[in-house]
């Protein structure tokens, strides 16, 4: 197992309060909302049911009866199907409800981990707002981008790894020399903490994590097209950013204190 869990060099005197916001408010709807809706038993009188069950019937294991499922059905799958994006029945206000509604646990704590990890350098290099419509717009078009492939599907896509991915492909551009911390646990054999360039763990998770699932056709409930989506936005924002910024006076907000802030970082 490789697990990132930290970068340098971050933002010094810096405090990224939207980063810090979003995590937040994934974290409090998913211990207000999400969590003890995935405890209560799905109210047998909801035309949702009916359509929830319509969606898993090809996908039953076998030996499995409707009626058997039915009992499994949660009142937070109808929330998901209710507010996730669907990309056979796209609606404006999915596209952002969704981004803020994750399967469970593990789904949550690793998104959150990421942002966590690579949200404060890119807040502090776009500015607040910046990076703030940065996050929900590469989430947008993640979403979108993965509806491109799954047009005629009814299955609710749902968390923020998408506009997660986003902030990657920025952080990719931006921060050509960061590395990352990277705990390393092979039991019994290994069990240790490196330093890797960060370029290096973005491009794994990329291409091992997302593009060869793909090119492989795996099959699991993760999105790789939303992931490779995002990213991809991510760095196209950045690039074009960067490109502005080499032919025209404009910066990014946060440029006119990279002096203080990033003491020994350069620049391409």
């Amino acid at each position: 197992m490789f697990l990132p869990f930290g970068d340098a060099p971050n933002p010094r005197r810096f405090r990224p309060w939207v980063t810090w916001c979003l995590i937040a408010l994934n974290v409090g709807i998913y211990l207000v909302v999400s969590l003890p809706l995935s405890f209560t038993e799905a109210d047998p009188r909801d035309p949702l049911l009916r359509e929830y069950l319509r969606l898993i019937a090809r996908s039953l294991p076998p030996g499995i009866s409707l009626r058997e499922a039915m009992q499994q059905v949660s009142a937070y799958d109808l929330f998901v199907l209710r507010w996730g994006f669907k990309p056979a029945a796209p609606e404006v206000r999915d596209l952002i409800a969704s981004l803020f509604l994750h399967g469970g646990l593990a789904h949550l704590a690793g998104n959150m981990l990421f942002l966590w990890i690579y949200g404060d350098n890119v807040e502090q290099r776009l500015g607040r707002l910046g990076y703030l419509a940065a996050y929900l717009g590469t989430g947008v078009l993640a979403t979108v981008a993965f509806a491109l492939f799954n047009r005629h599907s009814l299955m609710p896509l749902v968390g923020a790894s998408g506009a997660i991915s986003g902030v990657l492909g920025l952080y990719f551009v931006l921060f050509p020399r960061n590395v990352v911390k990277v705990f390393v646990f092979l039991f019994p054999f290994v069990m240790t903490t490196v330093l890797l360039p960060a370029r290096l763990v973005l491009l794994g998770f990329l291409v091992l994590d997302n593009l060869l699932p793909v090119f492989l056709g795996a099959e699991s409930g993760v999105a790789y097209g939303a992931h490779i989506g995002g990213f991809v936005a991510g760095w196209g924002i950045a690039r074009i950013g960067e490109a502005l910024a080499q032919r025209t006076t404009w910066r990014w907000p946060g440029d006119r204190r990279m002096g203080s802030f990033w003491p020994w970082q350069e620049e391409d």
